[in-house]
């Protein structure tokens, strides 16, 4: 991590990029006639029966307003996620202890964040940042989220793949480093924590052995969207102001439930966010996902989410349990960590088979009305199926329809 400089590692035409300013970046108030808005205001019918919905629901939003551009720096949203973020102690999943001084030196501030429409946008936005298009190269972890891929092929950079460990999903960093150090165009890292479709949560000890290798001047970046459903404190988040060559990504689309807003959230060193918030669209975050996302940062909100994510842990293992009951259904392949789990179909032989778990999957969706996901195209997972885990009466369904989907096809 000492050799690592940020200017050799950004585009330097994104390096000498300004951000983009406008009039109401000086002056908030008066009669307002600088962005070419709507004078006249929103064109919806019923307009004051809108404004009042969000009025009685608690909302600091006025509807009538809705013909300005949101507010492009969004310093209170920033604020509250940070103050989510700033927990006091240790990581659950590693051996990393921050004692009080430090920990109280690396809290997060708003000018740690760039905010995106969704953490797809946050995934582009970096790739745009760190790779020279045809020139760098960008490594995965597979089985991993497919965004990466899409975002790097949209780019024209190329993907370097360094598979987990198939026994414990976890990332290899040796091998990484190997690939890593035989090849200085690979200059970022993608790795899902918990993984999809793992449901793993990475050992940050692991991660820190590649944050920490003096022989490569690249980022690694975090992907926690689903770090919620783990335990209380194993965002990495904060240590983006320990670590200047880590970024780690989120959202509120999952644990929150809330993936209609689409909030993507990047924390970063204070010289990258400060790239990164240069590089995106004035105003890509609106009014209506500011507010509601401020609301869900509320304790109260904040609460509710924890009381759900607990009550989904209580299905998560009732679903596991009954699944153990069905024939065809063997182990559960991935961890604990999210809302979904990853189990393996089994022939009657009792192999891991990719064809009948297909089969399964569209059986169960085209003549029983429930989606779930299939998963046996990738790396590591043969026989696999990716199930998220509903309301219990959801689950209910979908056991009974597993069922009766097995008892037909073995």
């Amino acid at each position: 991590m000492t050799g690592f400089n940020l200017e050799r590692l950004v585009r330097p035409n994104i390096w000498a990029l300004e951000p983009y300013r406008c009039a109401r970046d000086d002056f908030k108030e008066g009669i307002l006639l600088d962005a070419n808005e709507n004078a006249y205001g929103p064109s919806i019918e019923n307009l004051s029966i809108l404004s009042s919905s969000f009025s009685e629901a608690g909302y600091d939003v006025d509807i009538s307003e809705l013909n300005r551009y949101p507010d492009p720096h969004q310093i209170s949203l920033k604020t509250k996620l940070c103050q989510f973020r700033n927990y006091e102690g240790s990581l659950p999943n590693s051996s990393l202890k921050l004692e009080k001084a430090e920990y109280n030196s690396l809290k997060l501030t708003a000018s740690n964040l760039c905010l995106g429409v969704g953490s797809d946008e946050s995934i582009d936005a970096l790739i745009r940042t760190i790779c020279q298009p045809t020139v760098n190269k960008l490594l995965i972890c597979p089985p991993t989220y497919g965004m990466y891929h899409i975002c790097a092929q949209v780019n024209d950079v190329e993907i370097v793949k360094v598979p987990l460990d198939f026994t414990t999903f976890q990332i290899q960093p040796e091998r990484i480093i190997e690939v890593i150090s035989k090849d200085p165009s690979i200059n970022m890292i993608y790795i899902t924590s918990p993984g999809n479709p793992t449901a793993a949560l990475v050992d940050f000890d692991l991660v820190k052995v590649l944050l920490e290798y003096d022989g490569w001047n690249g980022l690694v970046v975090l992907d926690e969207a689903y770090v919620d459903f783990s335990k209380v404190g194993s965002s990495s988040s904060i240590l983006v102001n320990k670590y200047p060559n880590l970024v780690v990504l989120q959202t509120l689309s999952k644990s929150f439930g809330l993936a209609a807003i689409r909030l993507g959230i990047t924390f970063a060193s204070k010289e990258l966010a400060g790239i990164l918030n240069a590089l995106k669209a004035p105003y890509n975050i609106s009014t209506l996902t500011s507010t509601i996302a401020n609301k869900a940062l509320s304790p109260e909100s904040i609460k509710l989410m924890r009381s759900n994510a607990e009550i989904l842990e209580k299905q998560k293992y009732r679903v596991l349990g009954e699944l153990k009951k069905i024939k065809g259904i063997g182990k559960n392949l991935g961890g604990l960590d999210s809302n979904f789990i990853l189990v393996q179909v089994i022939d009657k032989d009792g192999n891991p088979n990719s064809d009948l778990a297909k089969q399964i999957y569209e059986k169960l969706a085209i003549e029983n009305g429930v989606v779930i996901r299939y998963r046996g195209n990738e790396p590591g997972c043969p026989g696999a199926l990716r199930i998220t885990i509903g309301t219990e009466d959801e689950n209910t369904s979908l056991l009974e329809k597993l069922k009766k989907v097995f008892s037909e096809l073995l």
